[in-house]
């Protein structure tokens, strides 16, 4: 074999290798989710109409994380088990392709933020305050997002070394640039002038242009494991493939949530846009408890992916039963709180008391469905890991498009758009089933074989 050392990933005690690379992924996702958060914050302090047009952002920007994260779970995957089967040139070009495709899909976008944004906003509503925020926040977002995509391709080729630490550096130092430029660049503070919605798309994609560029530098300074060259590359069609094979089912699965935010905004404005600026809330306030679940997933795809790669059942059985344990015991902090501070939450975002009266229960409803989103989640990463994506892609539909949407307009047909919520733990609760059912039979196909398979 071309490589001889052994990577931490195979040698490390289970709970203290994904503890010691979760953590700094978990904090760096807080500090996003931080971010995120207080951009609403600023743009609430606007007015209303601000905050609704930057919620009805959310499904392009879903979808542009779609994109940006499903490519990269396909080199992550590829790119750890090429490490755990000691092929260091396949690793190599796993890491020059999936930055050529990287930068592919942000031509893309550019696309996009040049033409694309005022048809979208008016797809939605014809408020004119509202589609004019919307366009200056999306358009800037979108042509800007370099950095949003360099930053998620090195970050996650730290991660596939088990460099996690690393990414805490460029998420933080990214979120704290936002944070602090955000009403500079809003309200015009120290001599900048007011640049209201704008202000805050330009925020958002200066943090993400200087957290790439670290995110860049510190591969090519720290990290031993990956040689990345690209005079006279090509991109190889086998490697293409199989990084497409993982991340494709990937990426539906975040740009089906696309469509289901896009669709459940349209529900919600036939009531009020407030119910929509509500369902945006709702989406930074849960980024709170999703994202250090996604941040031990982050920690958790390359032991995995390593480990089964290298031959060993047993370890990643174990991997597998932690990031069950603490995923669903960080969705049960969420409920709670969603359940006895529901005013106080809202209260962040200059709520009135119609956000208020439609909000507390918009919170306590919709958070009943964390639990099993908790573990459905972790489930999905070990399906990917194994390359059986394909799961994680089909409980994401049916949940979004064949459960949780079509549930959502007919519950909004009864005239009280607090029903509509239900949806979600509805939905959850038959993606909760299909996991299941899918779990026990990649246990007996695949889980079950992997010391032999080695």
């Amino acid at each position: 074999m071309e490589q001889t050392k052994e990577n931490k990933m195979g040698t490390m005690p289970v709970n203290k290798l994904l503890i010691s690379m979760s953590l700094p992924m978990m904090a760096s996702m807080l500090v996003q989710a931080l971010y995120n958060i207080v951009d609403s914050i600023f743009v609430s302090r606007i007015n209303e109409n601000a905050l609704t047009a930057v919620s009805l952002a959310f499904p392009i920007q879903t979808l542009m994380i779609a994109v940006a994260v499903g490519t990269c779970v396909g080199i992550n995957a590829v790119l750890s088990r090429s490490l755990g089967e000691k092929l260091q040139k396949k690793a190599n070009d796993t890491a020059a392709n999936g930055v050529i495709l990287m930068g592919i899909s942000y031509l893309l976008f550019l696309l996009v933020g040049l033409f694309g944004t005022r048809t979208f906003y008016l797809s939605q509503t014809q408020d004119v305050q509202i589609v004019q925020y919307g366009v200056e926040y999306l358009s800037i977002v979108c042509s800007c997002s370099i950095g949003l995509f360099v930053q998620f391709t090195f970050e996650r080729l730290l991660q596939s070394t088990g460099r996690t630490f690393y990414i805490m550096i460029t998420q933080g130092t990214g979120a704290v640039i936002n944070i602090i430029l955000d009403p500079i660049f809003i309200f015009g503070m120290f001599g900048m002038p007011r640049m209201g919605v704008a202000g805050a798309a330009v925020a958002t994609v200066t943090g993400q242009i200087i957290a790439g560029s670290i995110a860049f530098f510190i591969n090519y300074k720290k990290n031993d494991d990956i040689q990345l060259q690209f005079k006279g590359l090509r991109l190889d069609k086998e490697i293409v493939g199989q990084i497409y094979k993982i991340g494709v089912p990937s990426m539906i699965m975040q740009a089906i949530g696309s469509v289901m935010t896009y669709g459940m905004n349209l529900i919600l404005i036939s009531f009020t846009s407030t119910a929509t600026a509500v369902f945006g809330v709702y989406f930074k306030l849960q980024s709170f408890v999703f994202m250090p679940v996604f941040g031990l997933n982050n920690g958790l795809v390359p032991i995995l992916a390593y480990n089964f790669g290298a031959g060993r059942k047993d370890r990643f059985i174990k991997a597998l039963k932690c990031g069950i344990m603490y995923a669903v015991s960080i969705m049960f902090v969420g409920v709670v709180i969603f359940q006895t501070i529901p005013h106080v939450l809202l209260g962040f975002f200059e709520a009135s008391d119609e956000m208020l009266g439609i909000g507390v229960p918009a919170l306590r409803i919709i958070c009943l469905s964390f639990l099993p989103a908790g573990f459905g989640i972790v489930c999905g990463t070990a399906f990917q890991a194994l390359g059986n994506a394909v799961y994680s892609m089909l409980v994401s539909i049916a949940r979004q498009l064949v459960v949780l949407l079509p549930a959502a307009y007919l519950l909004s047909l009864l005239g009280n758009v607090n029903y509509v919520w239900w949806a979600f733990p509805i939905a959850e609760v038959m993606s909760l089933t299909m996991t299941i059912i899918f779990l026990i039979r990649i246990n007996r196909s695949v889980i079950r074989h992997i010391d032999t398979a080695s």
